[in-house]
Formats: C-alpha cells, structure tokens, sequence
C-alpha cells in the first residue's frame, strides 16, 4: 500500500480557508479583569487536570499566550466531554453550549465561556473554526465506523486539526502558506489519538480504524472484539503508524511559519505526541489492554532536542 495525502487534503484546505473568509472581528468582553482571571483560573485546572502533554506545552508560551491556549483547550475539553458522557441529553447539551460558547459577551457565570470569548476577541479567532470542531465533535453522536481514511482525516480536521488553526492566532503565523501544515499535524495528531485507543473506544461503541484497510490487511470487527494481535494486526498497525509519521514528517517544518514565541511550545506537543507512536510499537501493538503514553521524566528529557529543531528548523520531507 502507498501513502497518499492528496485525495483529501484539497477538501480540508477549502475549509480551512472558508473560515477564514467569513471570520467576522470580535469586539472585547464586557467584563471586570477580577472576573476573566477566575475564568483563566478554571481553564488552566482543567488543562493540568485532564492534559499533562498541553499542559506542559502551553507552559512554554508567554503568559497571555499561555493562557490563552489553556482557555482554548477547555472550550475542547467540555465540548468533548458533553459527547463522550452517557447522558440522554446529550444533544440538547451540546447545542446549548455551542450557543453560549459563541457569545461575545457571556454571562460572567459561565466561565470558560467567558474566558474563551476573550480569547477570541484578543487574537481574533475566527468563530468558525469552533463551529467546525463543534461539528466534528457532533459526529460522534451518529457516527461510529468510517469506511475510508478520507472519511477519517474528515473527522480528524474536525476534532483536531481546528485546533491547530485557532492555536496558530493565538502564537502567530506568517500567512495562508501555514494552514496545510497545520491542518496535516491536526490529523497526526488525533490519528495518534486514535491508535493508542483503539480498546477503549472499541469499548464504547467505536471504531475509528478505516474498514477497508483493515480489510485489505484481512482483519474483521471480530478480530477487534477479540483484541486479535498477529502478523495481520502488526502489518496493519506498522502501516497505520507509517502514515502518521509521515504526516508528522510533513507538518513539523510548518513550525517554522509561526511566531516565535510560540514554536518551542507548538513542537514540544507535536513531538511529545508522536513519542506514543514508540510506546505502541514498545507495547507489540497491544492497544487492546495497554493505553501508551509517555511519562514526565521522558517529557521532560526531550525537551532540550525539541528546542533545538524548534530554534533551527525542521528539514521539509520530499
């Protein structure tokens, strides 16, 4: 099987530049500084609580950046979270809070609401790029297979590579030339996501693994259930990796496009991030039983290497 970007990269790139196109300008949030503080308060606790790798790379950013990113990663965290509980409601929920996490001016209540509409405002974040993660969050409501990978990195813009997107206003960016990049590391980065929890999403009713390449590799739904590890599993999962390095490969000279400030933090998450790969491959493949990660101590010690392809640059893949 051969590596291929191209089929489905173009439809991503139409809707990263589409909401760009209609990105209305904020104004500020009509709110006292006591209460944006408190707001910033609960996104980092929920940053430190639920993401040691965002945690540990927001750090590296100035400190309204930080914040700022923090903010962002819990507007992520509960739109999330409102899909993944088991609560009926759980439409209800979301289109409620994809309303008020919209408002320029949100109660002084609603807290990551509030933070996060002043951090639309400071960096002027299009408002579309959180409806398209909204929409990709929603899916997970009605959709639990994906027949191809194209379907897929559909789903993983959605989730992640938006992400990407918004983070880059918030560090800066040189222009248009970035967005490919980013959106390619959004979906390394939840392809990573989606491998290391294979077990536990199969556990909840999911199966993020494209089916006919799992049927190429002659592996069946059966095969998942039973949490199957032979040389069809261990093929299949090499090529599912392959790929996703590839992509980071791909993305990694991106960093180069943003602001300065923000690049040592941007790689760090990025390179972080693919060190699960490894853990994978450490654990032969058993994503079935084991959930990779990596510890602080190994965070920590590839921090200096981070650095430096973050001052220096990463070479572009051919």
């Amino acid at each position: 099987m051969t590596l291929n970007t191209v089929s489905w990269e173009g439809r991503l790139l139409l809707r990263a530049y589409d909401a760009l196109e209609y990105h209305i300008p904020a104004q500020p949030v009509n709110a006292e500084q006591s209460q944006l503080q408190t707001a910033y308060d609960l996104c980092t606790e929920i940053t430190e609580s639920h993401s040691r790798t965002f945690y540990l790379a927001s750090a590296l950013l100035p400190k309204q950046q930080k914040l700022a990113a923090r903010a962002l990663y819990a507007f992520c965290r509960i739109s999330d979270d409102l899909v993944d509980c088991y609560s009926e409601d759980r439409q209800q929920n979301l289109d409620e809070w994809r309303h008020r996490s919209s408002l320029a001016h949100p109660p002084s209540n609603d807290l990551v609401a509030l933070a996060w509409a002043d951090t639309r405002a400071k960096y002027q974040i299009p408002l579309r790029y959180a409806e398209q993660l909204l929409d990709g969050v929603e899916r997970d409501l009605t959709k639990d297979r994906y027949d191809t990978f194209s379907e897929l990195a559909s789903y993983c813009y959605g989730v992640a590579s938006t992400v990407g997107l918004m983070t880059m206003h918030i560090v800066g960016y040189t222009g248009r030339e970035a967005i490919p990049y980013a959106i390619k590391l959004g979906v390394a980065l939840q392809l990573t996501n989606i491998l290391r929890d294979v077990g536990e999403d199969w556990r909840n009713g999911r199966l993020y693994l494209p089916k006919d390449e799992l049927a190429q590799f002659g592996l069946t739904e059966d095969d998942i259930d039973a949490g199957v590890i032979d040389d069809r599993w261990r093929e299949f999962m090499q090529f599912q990796i392959a790929r996703t390095r590839q992509l980071y490969e791909e993305a990694l000279p991106g960093i180069a496009m943003l602001g300065k400030q923000g690049r040592f933090a941007i790689a760090a998450a990025a390179e972080l991030y693919e060190a699960i790969l490894k853990e994978i491959e450490a654990n032969d493949y058993d994503v079935f039983n084991y959930r990779a990660h990596t510890s602080g101590w190994q965070k920590l010690t590839r921090l200096p290497h981070i650095w430096w392809h973050a001052r220096y640059g990463y070479k572009e893949s051919h």
